[in-house]
């Protein structure tokens, strides 16, 4: 039986991840209190493990002054390496940034931890668990002015002026507004944390090992006993989603294809509680650009929409990003700015599309029965892309900043 709530709300963040609940953040420092988050889960949702942050999402996290909460409790690392274990290539790339504001590092942290940090700055009660978006009705009131009516799985009907929907990949918000589906880059992921109780011994920096045939593995410290690490391949329909399965499956790829000692050490010790396998899905660069992603007071954020797959390492970066930009650019004091919405996405359909397109480029793997298609973009990926291309674009992502919230609220203010 449908339940209608009798209060109008002013903002509605569809999603309790990295990215609703910084939008939710964003929002409260700007002075809105009457907002609430929709989560479909009971609690805070810690899949994936562990997430790389660099400079420019502790630029974010700064702004919404959360970063103090985690910086101490993980190392910083500022070289990522890249090997490929057939012809011996190496790249090394730098991830340290610093401008004359502040000195920004680059950590992995624990996922659940930084949802807890963004989580602790809001007030108690904002966030609605077992909270599922059904469908979403907007209807005019008065001249402009428009309400959202979000009917959810338990029947209560929730009303509204604007839509945030930050519920990922998969967003009924998303779908609502008509953006095409994500399609899949023909890769799965498994990730998962190693455990060292007497300490790892590896140095604070990111490795990652490639071949030839679509294989990419990594690895990254947490701190002195933990490290996070991954390996991209190609998806198969036989995959396996036991995680000890997973794990026998991946010492004996990685023996097979002489992968070096030290990833095979870092696996052995694997947490088998934390190893998830997970399809990579993407929004196509032309997607993000040309579709309209938003319509009257309804739009999204972070995977609901740019989806990228993680060989840039940006997708939660740029989630964390989509939180300021969008508040400053869509609340005016504590007003909506109807115009604010296409002002948000101009400034995040470029970036996001770009980091998209590259992300993929950087992660490609051969097609099967493709043999030319698969010679040009080994020759371009290895000769263009890899040398000229991914270092200007990874400094492009981490060398943004999105602005200082707190500096914004005074001038509103003032």
């Amino acid at each position: 039986m449908e339940q209608q709530s009798n209060e109008v709300y002013e903002v509605v963040v569809v999603g309790a991840g990295i990215s609703g609940l910084a939008t939710a953040v964003a929002l409260t420092r700007l002075g809105i209190s009457n907002i609430i988050v929709l989560e479909k889960s009971d609690g805070l949702r810690s899949t994936g493990t562990a997430i790389a942050l660099f400079p420019n999402a502790w630029c974010v996290l700064d702004a919404l002054g959360v970063a103090h909460k985690l910086t101490d409790l993980y190392d910083p690392y500022d070289k990522w390496h890249i090997k490929n274990i057939e012809d011996g290539s190496r790249r090394t790339f730098t991830t340290t940034e610093t401008s004359p504001r502040r000195k920004m590092e680059a950590r992995v942290v624990h996922r659940k931890a930084l949802l807890e940090a963004l989580a602790s700055e809001l007030p108690h009660g904002i966030i609605r668990f077992s909270s599922k978006l059904i469908s979403i009705k907007s209807e005019a009131i008065k001249d402009l002015e428009r309400l959202n009516y979000l009917l959810l799985e338990d029947g209560t009907t929730i009303k509204t002026k604007a839509v945030i929907g930050c519920d990922g990949v998969h967003s009924r918000v998303a779908q609502w507004l008509g953006l095409p589906k994500p399609i899949s880059s023909g890769r799965s992921a498994i990730r998962a944390l190693a455990v060292f109780p007497d300490g790892h011994g590896f140095p604070n920096e990111y490795r990652t090992y490639l071949d030839n045939k679509g294989i990419k593995v990594g690895f990254v410290p947490l701190n002195k006993t933990e490290l996070y690490w991954f390996v991209v391949h190609k998806t198969s329909t036989s995959d396996s989603q036991d995680p000890d399965q997973i794990l026998q499956e991946v010492i004996e790829n990685l023996q097979a294809r002489n992968f070096p000692d030290d990833i095979l050490t870092v696996v052995k010790h694997s947490d088998s509680s934390s190893l998830i396998r997970t399809p990579l899905l993407l929004r196509t660069p032309w997607d993000i650009l040309f579709c309209r992603a938003h319509r009257w007071n309804v739009t999204v954020a972070g995977d609901a929409l740019h989806p990228m797959t993680p060989d840039m390492g940006q997708g939660g970066c740029t989630s964390l990003e989509d939180a300021v930009v969008l508040a400053r650019n869509v609340f005016s004091g504590t007003q909506i700015s109807d115009s604010g919405f296409a002002r948000y996405l101009r400034e995040r359909q470029w970036r996001t599309a770009c980091l998209t397109g590259s992300a993929y480029l950087a992660g490609w793997t051969p097609q099967d029965n493709r043999p030319i298609l698969n010679w040009f973009m080994a020759w371009f990926i290895k000769k263009i892309f890899i040398r000229f291309v991914f270092p200007k674009m990874r400094r492009y992502a981490i060398c943004y900043e999105c602005g200082d919230l707190p500096t914004i609220m005074e001038k509103k203010s003032a």
